[in-house]
């Protein structure tokens, strides 16, 4: 993995690696202990009143006495059920205000993200840094996110960091996250968005301070400039890729699509569909819908020796 981090495939609820999502977990368990609570009372009233009060061969045949109504039971089933919501209303309020209306520290890293059909564009404005499907954040420090869409409704969720939060077009949604420990945690779209909703994928990628400031020194770098391929770098410029994609220091400058300047840092392609290669970059530009059906990105159409030089050209924009 980039940076040497290792990498976390967890990806519940229950094993929390930051705020927000310890708040998150710790009302969950209180959730799931007040509904295993009342499962265990009904449970064995019923259990008890089935065996104490089943039929048996000396009963007398005709009807028991009927009881129409107790005030003490009738009171009891209304009130408790009143508690018991007001205790998980006001629990939850107070966690939603707790993170909604946490104040952004002055250290925090702000990230502008983009939700397409489908993948995930990250956008450093105040460190002059665009990225696609990996989000890139120093452990141990606030990354406050602005939620757009470009499209449709998508919902960014990485079950370790913090709850789903929508991405909606036309609307600015806020959430922010603090990893406590270097690693790569898994989320996904949540929302479905399509065709290829469930290969939405994104991964964060937490770095010691250190490390995260030595990966922005060097995806604020232009695209390498490799003379050994330079006729791939001239048929990727004279395709339609350059329509879509943008490689800073060249020609190509298209915002439809994934900027490349640093592609090959990235470990996956296509929102996390398939592993980053050169294999793999070679199946995706022959024909992207082999690997993500109904992609809105078009097969080039290109020879072997062209698909060929393009990915040579590729595999250096590190």
């Amino acid at each position: 993995m980039p940076g040497g981090t290792s990498e976390v495939v967890l990806t519940s609820i229950f094993a929390p690696a930051g705020a927000p999502a310890d708040a998150i977990r710790t009302i969950s368990l209180l959730v799931l202990a007040i509904a295993a609570a009342i499962f265990l009372l009904v449970g064995g009233l019923l259990a008890y009143c089935c065996v104490r009060y089943r039929s048996r061969p000396e009963d007398d045949e005709r009807e028991p006495p009927q009881v129409y109504g107790s005030n003490p039971v009738e009171l009891a089933w209304t009130v408790v059920p009143i508690l018991i919501v007001f205790v998980l209303i006001t629990t939850t309020a107070r966690t939603i205000y707790e993170i909604q209306a946490a104040p952004p520290p002055a250290d925090a890293i702000n990230v502008r993200v983009v939700g397409h059909q489908w993948w995930w564009e990250f956008q450093y404005p105040d460190l002059g840094v665009v990225t696609a499907n990996e989000l890139h954040v120093p452990a141990g420090v606030a990354t406050y996110l602005t939620l757009e869409s470009a499209d449709v409704v998508h919902s960014f969720w990485v079950p370790r960091l913090a709850g789903k939060t929508d991405v909606i077009p036309n609307r600015r949604n806020v959430m922010w996250l603090t990893p406590w420990e270097p690693g790569t945690y898994l989320g996904q779209c949540a929302e479905f968005c399509g065709t290829q909703h469930a290969h939405m994928l994104l991964r964060v990628v937490a770095h010691p301070p250190a490390e995260f400031q030595r990966w922005l020194a060097s995806q604020r770098q232009p695209a390498a400039a490799d003379p050994r391929v330079a006729s791939g770098r001239e048929l990727f410029e004279a395709t339609a890729c350059v329509s879509c994609h943008t490689v800073q220091g060249t020609g190509a400058s298209g915002t439809f699509g994934p900027d490349l300047t640093h592609l090959m840092s990235r470990d996956t392609i296509g929102a996390g569909v398939a592993p980053n290669g050169a294999e793999t970059l070679k199946s995706w530009i022959a024909d992207p819908s082999i690997l993500k059906p109904g992609v809105l990105m078009p097969a080039m159409q290109l020879s072997q020796s062209e698909l060929d030089q393009v990915v040579a050209y590729l595999t250096t924009l590190h």
